[in-house]
């Protein structure tokens, strides 16, 4: 079994934007590393690796011909639930629901919560001061990515099993 997940990525010039932010040292707090910024569109769970083709050929089909998205990084930074501190990303509301009906046979919903889509640059205990830091980006998402999260105590490392293309 794999901890899966649905996800676009930031390109270069928005990652190098997002490093440019202060991530000071504080108790508690995890900052990400580049590799973990990317914008999840559906997190799986834990999949069993059988599962993994019929996943592969849902999103295919269901993402075949669908057009690339404006993504938009901002205004500021947010507290999320308190243990994480993430740069909102407006524009894959659309691309997200299509994700989650592509994908909802093979994986059911079962802690439904809305869609908040979000680059997590720390978790951990999240102070208030934190959050509402000024970022601001754009890019277009060309492809969307089956991601499988291997990561363990000695750092973060994330696979892509398949990326999907989006048209334009």
């Amino acid at each position: 079994m794999a901890r899966l997940f649905v996800a676009v990525r930031p390109p270069p010039e928005v990652v190098a934007l997002l490093a440019a932010l202060e991530r000071p040292a504080v108790p508690g707090v995890r900052w990400s590393t580049p590799e973990q910024w990317l914008v999840k569109l559906r997190p799986l769970g834990h999949v069993r690796e059988r599962v993994v083709p019929p996943l592969c050929d849902a999103l295919a089909a269901e993402l075949d011909g669908a057009p690339a998205v404006t993504c938009r990084l901002g205004p500021a930074t947010r507290r999320l639930g308190g243990q994480w501190l993430g740069a909102p990303v407006s524009g894959l509301d659309d691309l997200a629901a299509v994700v989650f009906e592509a994908t909802e046979e093979l994986v059911p919903v079962t802690h439904p919560q809305p869609f908040q889509a979000d680059v997590v640059l720390a978790r951990g205990r999240v102070p208030r001061e934190l959050a509402g830091r000024p970022v601001a980006g754009s890019w277009t998402a060309r492809s969307v990515a089956l991601v499988a999260d291997r990561s363990s105590p000695r750092g973060a490392r994330f696979e892509d099993l398949a990326s999907f293309p989006l048209e334009g």
